[in-house]
């Protein structure tokens, strides 16, 4: 029984899990979704600067893969310069519990980690 219930894991596909980590999962579009979802509406160089370590090419390209997804929506005006505005939608915004789950762990939880990380870089192997 265990093992049948493990099949829907194999094809990418076919696996939500796998699917959907595959493509939130990435550190900028947890970062863009909890911005937003704490922000609202943002435009392009306040995400950009808000992140501050993001390359204007990957900020494009996470904002890309998360409207492709329905995750968030750009609405364009049409001036000089174009000004491009991005939200979450419906979807997105139902997205937001989990991630804070995510977040408020992390701050919880990141001194442990980095005394874990630090302790593992300083023992020596044993093979």
């Amino acid at each position: 029984m265990i093992k049948e219930n493990l099949k829907k894991y194999v094809v990418i596909e076919d696996c939500p899990v796998r699917n959907v980590l595959d493509r939130v999962g990435d550190k900028w579009s947890i970062l863009v979704v909890t911005i937003l979802g704490e922000a609202g509406t943002l435009r392009f160089n306040e995400l950009n600067a808000i992140i501050g370590t993001i390359s204007q090419k990957m900020l494009t390209v996470t904002l890309k893969t998360l409207e492709a997804d329905g995750l968030i929506s750009r609405k364009i005006y049409p001036q000089v310069p174009p000004r491009v505005e991005y939200t979450l939608t419906p979807l997105g915004e139902s997205l937001l519990p989990a991630m804070s789950l995510l977040v408020d762990w992390a701050m919880q939880n990141m001194s442990a980690i980095k005394a874990s990380r630090e302790q593992y870089s300083g023992r020596k192997e044993l093979v």
